[in-house]
């Protein structure tokens, strides 16, 4: 069955126009038809009342089958069906809506007091009813079966016309309920389930949009620097190529040193990312539990990230980066406070990443500027700054493009460490940038 023809069946079924209260058409269909049967029943019986009580026939009939009718009302109002059937109780009319009527009350939601209320008044009528029908047929019987006869068949005969559909009806009733408790906490289940994949695939884009940023601040930081330091190197190339060949060589050999030192770099990097994509790869063909998928992302990325740590730069690093900056031409002092000692690898890679990118900006837009790196090691952080003084050229810088997310990729990696960073211009023309990183030690895991 398609959805549009499930729908349609399902608009069918319980249409409130056609239907009134009744939730589905077989249900209207059954009652209706209990309702026929009920009232047939009670106008033969109503032919043997007015007999009984003097009446006409046809009053007898008509007064059946209104009350036999009722029947149809069942489960709209289970109490007015069940009083109709106790208060004709007394002409012996009504036994199946009787039956029918205290098992549709026993299963409704009705108060359990009213329930056992109802139920009792029945059986009362029907053991009165009974008691009477059964002395007057002794009565008029040729033997005498003894004085036992006629509470026992009347109590037997009220019992198996209460007790049956009462006990039916609770049992159903309950079962009603149970399955209503069932359906509401699949639904809630289900709920529950859209709205942990739903955070799920936040979380998913959330780790793969820092994932990204990381990886471009990863991509600026190798790239940039090497670069920029080889296109200096290449104009004093060409500058000097014809007046100093023997500098115009070394030059040439620093930008293919500098030039292999970025593609050991980028190949480190591209090899990080290959084992993320197997593991990715690896989790989208093996099927794992909804719950599992935040911590096993979480744990690639930490693997990553620690891995790319591990193969990083370090402090010890700095005096050939800055050697790097004095062979392309600049003036750089450098200078280091305090005793050196092992830091967390992602502290060391990010105080690298810091001087290397601060350098860059020199060379970018201050050309021929002097510049001054100062490191220094205190009790508990470590501490960077590295300052340029005003261009020799003036406003001119070296032609270098600029995306602009210099300043922010090292403000994103020092805050992401607890740090703090501050930049900006100097009294003096330059440029000033300073980072604190807190020390932690290389035992800690990375902050998250």
């Amino acid at each position: 069955m398609t959805t549009t023809g499930a729908h349609r069946d399902s608009a069918d079924d319980t249409s409130p126009r056609s239907l009134l209260w009744w939730g589905r058409r077989r249900s209207a269909v059954l009652d209706v038809g209990l309702g026929l049967v009920s009232a047939a029943e009670c106008a033969l019986e109503g032919v043997r009342f007015s007999e009984t009580a003097a009446l006409p026939v046809p009053v007898g009939v008509v007064f059946g089958l209104l009350a036999g009718s009722v029947l149809v009302l069942r489960r709209r109002w289970p109490v007015a069906v069940v009083l109709v059937s106790i208060a004709i109780t007394p002409a012996e009319m009504g036994f199946l809506m009787g039956i029918v009527g205290l098992y549709t009350l026993a299963a409704s939601e009705a108060p359990r007091r009213v329930i056992a209320a109802l139920a009792g008044m029945s059986l009362l009528g029907t053991l009165i009813v009974t008691f009477v029908r059964t002395r007057q047929d002794v009565a008029t019987a040729d033997f005498d079966p003894g004085l036992w006869y006629v509470p026992l068949v009347s109590t037997v005969m009220s019992m198996g016309l209460t007790a049956p559909p009462l006990l039916l009806g609770l049992y159903v009733g309950a079962r009603r309920r149970l399955m209503e408790s069932l359906r509401e906490r699949a639904v809630s289940l289900e709920q529950e389930l859209s709205l942990l994949a739903d955070r799920a695939e936040q979380q998913a884009q959330w780790a793969r949009t820092e994932e990204r940023t990381r990886i471009a601040r990863e991509m600026h930081d190798v790239v940039a620097h090497r670069v920029s330091l080889m296109v200096v190197h290449a104009a004093a190339l060409q500058a000097v190529a014809l007046k100093d060949p023997q500098k115009a060589v070394r030059n040439a050999a620093l930008v293919g040193d500098m030039g292999r030192q970025a593609l050991t770099e980028l190949r480190e990097m591209l090899g990080v990312l290959r084992s993320g994509e197997e593991v990715v790869a690896r989790a989208a063909v093996e099927p794992v539990p909804l719950a599992a998928v935040g911590a096993a992302a979480a744990a690639a990325a930490e693997a990553a990230e620690a891995e790319v740590a591990g193969e990083g730069p370090s402090l010890a690093d700095l005096g050939s980066l800055v050697e790097q900056s004095r062979l392309a031409g600049m003036v750089v002092e450098f200078s280091v406070q305090g005793e050196s000692r092992p830091y967390r690898p992602e502290v060391e890679q990010t105080a690298f990443r810091v001087v290397q990118e601060a350098l860059t900006n020199v060379h970018k837009h201050a050309a021929g500027a002097r510049a001054w790196v100062r490191v220094a090691h205190r009790d508990a952080e470590i501490a960077m700054q590295v300052e340029n003084g005003p261009s020799e050229r003036g406003a001119a810088d070296a032609g270098l493009p600029s995306g602009g997310n210099g300043l922010v990729g090292m403000r994103e990696r020092v805050s992401a460490l607890g740090g703090v960073f501050v930049s900006g211009p100097t009294d003096g023309g330059g440029f000033r940038v300073s980072a604190v990183l807190p020390m932690g030690s290389p035992a800690e895991s990375p902050a998250v």
